[in-house]
C-alpha cells in the first residue's frame, strides 16, 4: 500500500492534491446533481481500477479502497444531506469551482483528504499486528518464521502495556497502604473503621472543594470543582476512591480523577439545562421506554429495575447522573408499594427471562432491604437470570460481604436462575487486591462477576484497554461490553470517536488470548438499545460537519421486524481527538489507521 506523510496541517491546499483528479472532473460542473453522479462514478472507477489486472492484492489495500468507497458513496448521497441537515457533496462541489466556504475547517479537510487517498488504496498508518511472512517459505521454515514474529510482537504489546500503572504492582500497593492511613487521618478514621463499608458510607466526600484539602490538584480540577459547589451538583467520592488519588500528580491516576472530578465544560453544560429533561441528559430516552415506575424496558427478555436512584460515588460520565440529586440522598428508594407495583408487572410479562437490578447502585442499600429486594425478584417463575448492576467492587469493595456474596449464591437456583453481578472498572489502576479479594468471594458461591467498560478519553491510548482486559481476568472478572461513551453533549470532554473503538478492537483487541478479548464494542441508542460495533452493516458514515465531526446513521436490530426509524449522531472529530492526545505525549503517527475506519 502506497503511504503518504502525515501533511503538518490539513487545508485546502492539501486536500485539492489529494483529490485532484475528482475536482478537476468537478470543476467544469455547474449542476450538483450532474456532479453528484459524476463524482459517484469516478469512485466506482477507482474501485474497479484497484483490481484490474491484478492476480494478487495486498490485502490491506482492498480492504481501506473497499470501505472509503463504501463510506464516501454514502456521504455525497442525497438522502444523506437531508438526514445529516448539511451537504458534503455541495463543500466539495464549490471547492472544485473555487467558490470560498469559510465553515469548512481543519477536521473537515484531515476528513475528506484520507477519504480521497483511501478510495484510491493510499494513506498512512500501520496496524501493531502487521508483519508479513515471505510466500517462498512453506512448512516448518513458515511456521518458525511465523512463531519469531509473533515473539517480537508480543514484546512490543507488553511494552505497550507496561507503560499503564495497575493496583496489584508491589510498588503501588505498599504506596496505597500509606495513602490508607493518610485519608484515615483526614477523615477522623482509624485502621478499624477502613474494612467496614458503613463507615465509607457515612463519610462520604460530598463537597466538591473539600478535596482542596485531601489531595493536590490541577488549576482546572480546582476550577470544575468550585463550579459544581457553586451549580450545587451531585458530587461524592468514598474514602476508598480516594485512597486511590495519588498525593502529589504523577499522571497515572488521571483516569480515577476523571471519573470523578466534572470539568468546567460539564459543569456549565448540567447547570445550564438543569430542569430540561428533554436535552441530552437522558440520552437513552428512558421515558419512552419506561411502561411503570423504576422499570426500563427496550427488549423482549430483559428489564432494568431501579429500586434505588443514588451511589456512594458520582461518575462524571454516567448515564442518570442528571436523575441524582446528591449522593446517598435521602429520599431516593423507592416505596415498598412502588417497588412491589413494579416487581409484580414484571411476574405479568411472562415474556421477561432476565432482570438487571440497578439505578443508582442497589448495593449501597442496607442488607436488609436489598434482601428483601432481590428475594421478590427471585420470586418470578419465569426468571433465568438476575444480574446486579454496582460500582462497589470498585468505589467500596468491603461492600461485598461474606453475608452479601453468601445471600446472592443462596439465591441461585443451579440449573434455573443464574445470580451475576455486572460491574464497571474503568481503569487498570483502579484494579486493587481489595477488589480481588471482593470478586473472590462472590465467586466463591458461584456468582459470575462481568465487567462493563465505558470507552472514554482517559481509557484510550495504544493498548490501555487491552491492558485493563487482561488484568480483570486475572482476577476473575469477564470483559463483558465495551461501550463507547454516549453523545451526551454534557460529557464531550470524555467522548472518543467511534473509529477509535473499532480500531482498538481490530488492532489491539484482537492480538490478546482468547478469553480476554471476549467483550462486545457497542454504541447505545436512545430508546433502541445496543449497536455492535463491530458490524458494519449496523450503520452508516454518511456526512462529515464542518468541523470534521462524522455523523452517523445507525441502523435499529428491528429493522427486519417492523418499521422503525434509524437514529442520527453526530460524533467527535477525529482530528480533535488525536490533537488531544498529542497534548498527553502521544505519538499521532501511532494512531493514523484511525482515518479508515468507519
Amino acid at each position: 500500500m502506497a503511504k503518504v506523510e502525515r501533511p503538518s496541517s490539513y487545508n485546502l491546499e492539501v486536500l485539492k492534491e489529494a483529490a485532484s483528479e475528482a475536482f478537476t472532473r468537478l470543476a467544469s460542473v455547474v449542476d450538483l446533481e450532474v456532479a453528484r453522479e459524476r463524482l459517484h462514478r469516478r469512485i466506482t472507477i477507482n474501485e474497479l481500477d484497484t483490481y484490474a489486472g491484478e492476480t494478487t492484492l495486498f490485502e490491506g489495500k482492498i480492504v481501506r479502497v473497499r470501505d472509503c468507497s463504501r463510506s464516501l458513496k454514502s456521504i455525497i448521497k442525497q438522502r444523506s444531506d437531508k438526514l445529516a441537515g448539511f451537504s458534503v457533496m455541495q463543500a466539495l462541489h464549490d471547492i472544485a469551482r473555487d467558490v470560498p466556504r469559510p465553515d469548512l475547517q481543519e477536521g473537515f479537510y484531515a476528513e475528506m483528504y484520507h477519504l480521497f487517498l483511501g478510495i484510491k488504496g493510499e494513506g498512512p498508518g500501520t496496524a501493531p499486528g502487521d508483519f508479513y511472512i515471505s510466500g517462498e517459505l512453506e512448512g516448518r521454515e513458515a511456521a518458525v518464521a511465523r512463531s519469531g514474529e509473533l515473539d517480537r510482537l508480543w514484546e512490543d504489546i507488553e511494552k505497550q502495556m507496561s507503560r499503564f500503572r495497575h493496583g496489584l504492582e508491589e510498588d503501588i500497593v505498599g504506596y496505597r497502604q500509606k495513602r490508607r492511613e493518610k485519608v484515615l487521618s483526614q477523615l477522623g478514621g482509624d485502621a478499624s473503621d477502613w474494612d467496614e463499608w458503613t463507615w465509607h458510607l457515612r463519610n462520604v466526600i460530598k463537597k466538591p472543594t473539600r478535596l482542596f484539602d485531601l489531595i493536590s490538584l490541577s488549576k482546572s480540577e480546582k476550577e470544575g470543582l468550585r463550579l459544581a459547589e457553586e451549580a450545587r451538583l451531585p458530587f461524592g467520592i468514598t474514602p476508598y476512591y480516594l485512597s486511590l488519588m495519588d498525593t502529589k500528580r504523577k499522571d497515572r491516576d488521571r483516569a480515577v480523577r476523571a471519573q470523578v472530578i466534572p470539568s468546567a465544560v460539564y459543569v456549565e453544560c448540567m447547570a445550564t439545562n438543569r430542569g430540561k429533561p428533554y436535552c441530552s441528559f437522558d440520552f437513552m430516552l428512558e421515558r419512552d421506554t419506561s411502561p411503570i415506575d423504576l422499570v426500563t424496558r427496550r427488549y423482549p427478555a430483559i428489564v432494568i429495575l431501579k429500586p434505588y436512584n443514588a451511589c456512594p460515588q458520582i461518575c462524571v460520565y454516567c448515564q442518570r447522573n442528571w436523575e441524582i440529586d446528591e449522593a446517598l440522598a435521602p429520599g431516593a428508594l423507592a416505596s415498598d408499594e412502588k417497588i412491589t407495583e413494579a416487581i409484580n408487572w414484571i411476574k405479568d410479562h411472562p415474556s421477561i427471562h432476565e432482570v438487571l437490578v440497578t439505578g443508582g447502585d442497589p448495593m449501597a442499600l442496607g442488607d436488609e432491604k436489598l434482601f428483601w429486594i432481590l428475594e421478590e425478584v427471585a420470586k418470578i417463575q419465569t426468571l433465568d437470570r438476575i444480574r446486579i448492576g454496582t460500582r462497589t467492587p470498585v468505589t467500596l469493595p468491603m461492600r461485598i460481604t461474606d453475608r452479601v456474596a453468601e445471600f446472592l449464591g443462596e439465591l441461585r437456583k443451579p440449573m434455573q436462575l443464574e445470580v451475576s453481578v455486572i460491574t464497571h472498572v474503568e481503569h487498570p489502576y483502579e484494579v486493587t487486591p481489595e477488589m480481588f479479594r471482593a470478586v473472590e468471594r462472590l465467586r466463591r458461591h458461584h456468582v459470575n462477576v462481568y465487567n462493563q467498560n465505558v470507552y472514554t478519553f482517559y481509557l484510550s491510548r495504544r493498548f490501555e484497554a487491552a491492558a485493563l482486559r487482561r488484568l480483570l481476568k486475572r482476577i476473575g472478572i469477564e470483559p463483558y461490553y465495551t461501550f463507547n461513551t454516549k453523545g451526551k453533549d454534557e460529557t464531550v470532554d470524555y467522548r472518543v470517536p467511534i473509529a477509535r473503538l473499532v480500531q482498538e478492537q481490530k488492532e489491539e483487541a484482537r492480538l490478546l488470548p482468547g478469553l480476554c478479548r471476549t467483550d462486545e464494542a457497542v454504541y447505545n441508542l436512545p430508546a433502541l438499545g445496543k449497536n455492535y460495533l463491530r458490524a458494519y452493516q449496523h450503520r452508516d458514515v454518511i456526512s462529515v460537519l464542518p468541523d470534521g465531526s462524522r455523523v452517523y446513521e445507525f441502523h435499529p436490530w428491528e429493522k427486519n421486524i417492523k418499521h422503525q426509524k434509524s437514529y442520527v449522531g453526530i460524533d467527535v472529530p477525529i482530528l480533535d481527538y488525536l490533537q488531544k492526545l498529542e497534548k498527553l505525549g502521544e505519538d499521532m503517527s501511532e494512531y493514523e489507521t484511525i482515518w479508515y475506519y468507519f
